[in-house]
This record gives C-alpha cells, sequence and structure tokens, in this order.
C-alpha cells in the first residue's frame, strides 16, 4: 500500500473512530478526536512541499477539516445552538474521505478551508515542542502594545431572570516573567463540570491591550454564559492564557488558570497559574511557576430581584 492510501486509511480509522464516540455519547473523546483528526488534515492541506494531493484535493481536504471543527464546537454548545452541525451532516464525508484521490463532485457544505493559523488540538502541542526556559528579565520595565487582532467571541450577557444572579468576570491582567516575548496573548475561557465537560460555549478575549514589565494587561469583560444558581456543583470557569509562536506557526498554551465555584463573590480575586497542557479534571496540577505571578479578575454579581 503506498503511503498515501495509507495516510487515507489512517484518516478513515479516526474519523469513524470520532463518530463513533459522538454516536455514543462520549463527548469528550468525539471533540479530542475531531480536532486532532482536522489538525492533520490541516497539516497535509498547509505543506507546501507535499505533492501527494493535488490543490483541489486539498481544499477539499481543508473543508473537511472545517466541517470536523464544526461538529466538535457544536458539542460543546447547547443542543439548540443556531449553527450546530449534526452528526448526520458529518457522516455524508465519511466516504470522500475514502474516496478523496478520485473525488471530483461538488462538496456538499458551503464551507471554507479551516485557515492556516489554528490552535492545536488537546495535548498535541506537547509533542512538538518543549518549552525553554526564557530570560527572566525579558520585559522588564518596557511598556508595549499589541497589534490589532480578530475582536474575539465574547458573547452578550445573558436576559436576567428573576432570583437568578448573573457574574461577569473582568480579566484585568496576568503576570508572566517573559511577558515582553508573548506575541499576539489572548485567553480562552471555559466552564467545565467536574468531569471536564463543557457547560457553556468557550469564548475567547480580543489580544491583550498592553504589556508593562512582568505583566500582560487585558481589560476585558466576560459574561458568564450561565446562572450562578445553575452551575452544577464540583464545576469550575477555566482561564487559558495562550500565544502565537511564529518559529512553530501556530497558537501555544503557555499555561491555564480556574476558579472554583465557591470563588464566586463580588470584588478581587487573584488565582495562581498552572502549566499546560489543561487539566479541566483538576487531577494533577502543577504550578508554572514558585515566583508570585498570577491572573488577576474582578467578578460583578447582579441579581434580579
Amino acid at each position: 500500500m503506498s503511503d498515501v492510501n495509507k495516510s487515507v486509511q489512517k484518516w478513515h480509522a479516526s474519523f469513524r473512530k470520532a463518530t463513533d464516540f459522538d454516536s455514543w455519547g462520549q463527548l469528550v473523546e468525539a471533540i479530542d478526536e475531531y480536532q486532532i483528526l482536522a489538525r492533520q488534515l490541516q497539516k497535509e492541506v498547509q505543506t507546501p512541499s507535499s505533492k501527494d494531493f493535488s490543490e483541489e484535493q486539498k481544499k477539499t481536504l481543508g473543508k473537511i477539516a472545517t466541517c470536523l471543527e464544526m461538529r466538535g464546537a457544536s458539542l460543546q454548545c447547547s443542543a439548540q445552538a443556531k449553527d450546530e452541525f449534526k452528526l448526520e451532516d458529518l457522516k455524508t464525508l465519511e466516504n470522500i474521505i475514502l474516496d478523496i484521490l478520485t473525488y471530483n463532485k461538488e462538496f456538499p457544505f458551503d464551507v471554507q478551508p479551516v485557515p492556516s493559523r489554528k490552535i492545536l488540538a488537546p495535548g498535541e502541542e506537547e509533542n512538538l515542542e518543549l518549552e525553554g526556559e526564557e530570560d527572566p528579565a525579558a520585559g522588564h520595565g518596557s511598556v508595549d502594545t499589541f497589534s490589532p487582532r480578530a475582536p474575539g467571541t465574547l458573547l452578550p450577557q445573558l436576559p436576567s431572570e428573576p432570583g437568578m444572579t448573573l457574574l461577569t468576570i473582568t480579566i484585568e491582567k496576568i503576570g508572566l516573567k517573559d511577558a515582553g516575548q508573548c506575541i499576539d496573548p489572548y485567553m480562552t475561557i471555559s466552564i467545565k463540570d467536574v468531569n471536564g465537560v463543557d457547560l457553556n460555549p468557550v469564548q475567547d478575549t480580543p489580544v491583550a491591550s498592553r504589556k508593562e514589565d512582568t505583566f500582560i494587561h487585558f481589560n476585558v469583560d466576560v459574561e458568564v454564559q450561565k446562572h450562578v444558581e445553575k452551575l452544577p456543583k464540583g464545576a469550575a470557569i477555566f482561564f487559558e492564557f495562550k500565544h502565537y509562536k511564529p518559529k512553530k506557526r501556530f497558537t501555544s498554551t503557555k499555561c491555564f488558570s480556574f476558579m472554583e465555584l465557591d470563588e464566586i463573590k463580588p470584588g478581587p480575586i487573584v488565582i495562581e497559574l498552572y502549566k499546560k497542557p489543561t487539566d479541566f479534571k483538576r487531577k494533577k496540577l502543577q504550578l508554572l511557576t514558585k515566583k508570585p505571578l498570577y491572573l488577576h479578575l474582578h467578578q460583578t454579581l447582579q441579581k434580579d430581584s
């Protein structure tokens, strides 16, 4: 079997594994598999030296990657999500993967290939790089602003409900020893249950507003997409700090932090930073550094009586 056919068979096996997880209701596993396969297809599409597939075939592979990401995003959102991409729709792509070398029909969905600069699947970046020791003095004494970026994916405040509390979290700043070296830094905010399953749509902030000494300043409001009273026991709000690595050409998670339900109270809060990969189940936490560097937040609670 040729290397090309081996790749196609590998992708098909991964696709079947992901859709099986999806069918069985194993959503965390399905999302991971969808994201990993999407990155594998993207890698093929974005490798200029690859001659195994024609440009048209690469375009089709890129569109399949988009559909995989859309299905993964649907699983992270509520079942009523307006832009939900259904499992039955995704399964229609199975034969396209198998027949990619001869496929010449119009793609069944009106989508575009995923842009080249995307976040890697959970844990995948750990296989590609080791965080080097950075200069602890980097950025010290400097003040700088970041280049404009897409405005993030922050969502508006929920409608008020009698007796229910709305939570707004202002991300003020994060302390990092190498703050001056971070390119296009932003935060991803998610709410997970005790098993690490998403309870809300995941939100990204815009790129940070400025850096100063060992701090990166955000000063953005994040509207939690669930009333406080509806958050289940054991849930936590996660904050993942991400930045772009030009040499690797991908966006990497540098560290993460989280807030548990008993920490939801009005006013400022400072929380510790942990080493990647993000541990949504909070089983094996390792502090990022022994230095006193934290994520600085401010909480606003609003109750409709």
